[in-house]
């Protein structure tokens, strides 16, 4: 065994896949990358999710407490990135990276169509925020592109680098 620093631990833990996270505030809608979320609950479905205090996103969510939650698919990766590395405050994401809107059912936030998966949600709870930047959502509504048989995730890996998900194992499971 090697030591590792600390500062790299997290490139260990991955959560799970990048995400799109999409708000909108008065008529203004805005999107980011975020790759740290959690799932905390099954039923109803529940999402911690860290959106840094520094990200045009924070105040947004913060305010409206509701967002959309896109999960891409390894297609949109270079978009995923690029909207990752720029702010709301100085471009409109949708435009400059060419990603499809549609209006939600329950919330005022886009829905990505691009996008293979799209989960409406609102805020549940926010004792976290303050502290930690984590906010825990509650998905009120779940859409999927049915047109997108098998999306493969991307999952970020720290510095420009992501992973790939890809085979499939089925093992036996005491999960319904």
């Amino acid at each position: 065994m090697r030591e590792l620093p600390a500062a790299k631990v997290y490139q260990l833990l991955e959560p799970g896949p990048v995400v799109l996270l999409a708000t909108a505030r008065d008529g203004h809608a805005n999107v980011m990358a975020m790759s740290w979320h959690m799932m905390v609950e099954f039923e109803p479905p529940l999402i911690g999710c860290v959106v840094s205090s520094a990200n045009h996103s924070f105040a947004a969510l913060r305010t409206t407490r509701e967002c959309v939650i896109a999960v891409p698919a390894v297609e949109l990766a270079e978009k995923v990135v690029g909207v990752g590395n720029c702010s709301g405050r100085e471009v409109d994401k949708f435009t400059r990276f060419g990603l499809t809107r549609a209006s939600a059912e329950r919330v005022a936030a886009p829905l990505l169509t691009d996008c293979f998966a799209n989960l409406e949600c609102r805020v549940a709870e926010t004792r976290l925020v303050n502290r930690y930047n984590l906010f825990v959502v509650e998905v009120v509504k779940a859409w999927t592109d049915p047109a997108q048989k098998h999306p493969r995730t991307i999952h970020h890996h720290g510095y420009g680098k992501f992973v790939v998900d890809g085979e499939t194992i089925e093992l036996k499971s005491k999960m319904p």
